[in-house]
């Protein structure tokens, strides 16, 4: 495959797709934008149109096309498991949007169907492929601030409409596997695998069937604490910082910058604070690039397998601690069995 572009078509036409995905894959010389399906017709061909590419009203149909060797995944979370499975099963590499699927079991059990098909299926987590945060990495490993002893971060963005996906339980909305995905995976970025979620609490606020923010506390094997916030009915927030014990550095806004935003990172040590700029990158475009490259490689692993199956650990233990902190609390907990929706409002990245 390597003597030619990797072949994508795309299940669904959301937001995200239109907007940042799909012009990232077309601009990439080894990409081919084969296909897009959606059940609506109209909205199909209107994508296609601005991709150069084939409009098809069916899924299953996509599945069947010889000129496709991957798909990428944009639909409502709820469905992702489903549609990721039969791609696989049809011998179709696949990119799908985040979280991989609404719970720990489902997501094993999509690993490995991947695994034993010999296929790549990723989890399309953008800001993990931005250097700014392998910078602040590195800056920490390196002592920068001494000892690191706290972690927090916040991702929350405004009110959505009533009628958003996001506020649908059977679809899988909900603040926690949309926009707590952030902090949560940057708390396993930074601080590694084995955290322990020690409280966590999640509220639904004006009678909402899902919740609408959220908090939780965690601590890492080697006693470093985790402070994570996130919610969809706040003023906009992207952020997150290391605290040690002889400095801080702190990144803002660090999950879904632009491709022209240059990164600032605000480091406060023993000389006193100053600023780090970076240079531009664009994370969508380099995710895109990650995805062919592991298609390209054989790898028998899907790249990020291991951080997908422990960040669906870590959702699955939020929910349960807050859950059982308040019994009494009244959001739904995400639902497999869903009705068949597109989700065309999805624009998280």
């Amino acid at each position: 495959m390597t003597d030619r572009p990797l072949r994508i078509a795309v299940l669904g036409t959301a937001d995200i797709a239109r907007r940042r995905v799909l012009p990232a894959m077309a601009a990439d010389p080894d990409v081919e934008l084969t296909a897009v399906a959606s059940r609506d017709g109209g909205r199909a061909k209107e994508v296609a149109d601005q991709f150069g590419c084939a409009a098809v009203e069916s899924y299953d149909a996509v599945l069947a096309r010889d000129d496709v060797d991957a798909v990428y995944v944009p639909l409502p979370i709820s469905l992702h498991a489903e549609w990721a499975g039969r791609a696989l099963r049809a011998g179709k590499h696949v990119l799908a949007e985040k979280p991989l699927t609404a719970d720990r079991p489902t997501t094993e059990a999509l690993l490995a169907l991947a695994r034993a098909s010999g296929l790549v299926l990723m989890e399309n987590v953008m800001f993990v492929h931005h250097p700014q945060h392998s910078v602040v990495r590195e800056l920490v490993a390196s002592g920068a601030i001494g000892q690191l002893r706290a972690f927090s971060a916040a991702f929350a963005i405004p009110a959505l409409p009533a009628g958003n996906i996001r506020h649908r339980p059977e679809l899988g909305g909900g603040a926690l596997l949309d926009v707590g995905y952030y902090p949560v995976r940057a708390a396993l970025y930074f601080l590694g695998t084995g955290l322990e979620i020690v409280g966590a609490a999640l509220e639904n606020a004006g009678g909402s069937a899902v919740e609408t923010s959220g908090a939780v506390l965690l601590r890492s094997p080697a006693g470093v604490l985790g402070q994570l916030a996130f919610g969809m009915e706040h003023a906009y927030r992207s952020a997150y910082e290391l605290w040690g014990s002889e400095g801080r550095i702190r990144v803002e806004p660090a999950f879904t910058p632009p491709a022209d935003h240059k990164p600032e990172v605000w480091i406060t040590d023993a000389h006193g604070p100053r600023e780090l700029t970076l240079a531009p990158h664009d994370q969508v475009a380099a995710t895109v690039r990650a995805f062919v490259r592991a298609v390209r490689s054989g790898a028998i692993e899907s790249p990020d397998a291991g951080e997908c199956l422990e960040q669906a650990t870590l959702l699955d233990a939020v929910r349960a601690r807050a859950i059982s902190s308040a019994p009494s609390t009244s959001f739904s907990s995400p639902t497999s069995s869903t009705p068949r929706q597109e989700g065309t409002d999805r624009d998280r990245d």
